[in-house]
């Protein structure tokens, strides 16, 4: 079922038919016609942007959460990725929030990326959790270490898990890498 509030374009459709409506209905009625008939599909079009203008679902927030980390990390804004980190949070390697952040910390130290380009991304939501597999190359600064002595680029493909919040905000609660350059990987093998 499409989802009004996900995109627009449902009730630009639905704006289509009124269009459409409102031409058969002043061509039965000629006598009943009115400027202010045209106004009708042009609200139904302002109503669709406003909709998805106005209301934000758990789908684009969860967008919203990794596009903010992925900026983050490109930043070396430790600060906004600690906002984004649930409290509860662990993984295979880290076994809580301050344990991820003192390494993001080192790393990102050490190793400044430049860019982040997402080339993909699967998100699977069954309230109050959810599932991301992002796919993405992360470029790093000519300068820093891993660019220096092993590559400058690496595609990966990291899942990311997220658990919504009493005050219906999406935080992440666990990252699993999976691939490195298309090789089966996790936190282990890359420590």
């Amino acid at each position: 079922m499409l989802d009004i509030f996900d995109q627009p374009w449902t009730l630009i459709g639905v704006a289509v038919l009124v269009f459409f409506g409102v031409l058969t209905y002043r061509s039965i009625f000629p006598e009943k016609k009115s400027r202010l008939q045209w106004l009708l599909p042009l609200f139904v079009i302002a109503a669709a942007f406003g909709t998805d203008y106005i209301v934000q679902t758990d789908l684009e927030k969860i967008y919203a959460v990794i596009n903010t980390g992925m900026k983050a990390v490109t930043n070396e804004d430790y600060q906004t990725i600690e906002t984004i980190i649930s409290e509860n949070y662990s993984d295979s390697y880290h076994n809580s929030k301050e344990s991820l952040m003192a390494d993001c910390r080192r790393q990102l130290s050490q190793n400044s990326v430049e860019k982040i380009k997402k080339t993909g991304q699967l998100i699977n939501i069954s309230v109050p959790n959810a599932k991301a597999a992002v796919f993405i190359i992360m470029t790093f600064d000519k300068d820093s270490y891993v660019s220096q002595n092993f590559v400058s680029f690496l595609q990966m493909k990291v899942d990311i898990y997220l658990q919504k919040q009493t005050h219906n905000e999406w935080l992440i609660n666990r990252v699993e890498i999976r691939e490195i350059n298309r090789q089966s990987t996790g936190w282990n093998q890359i420590r």
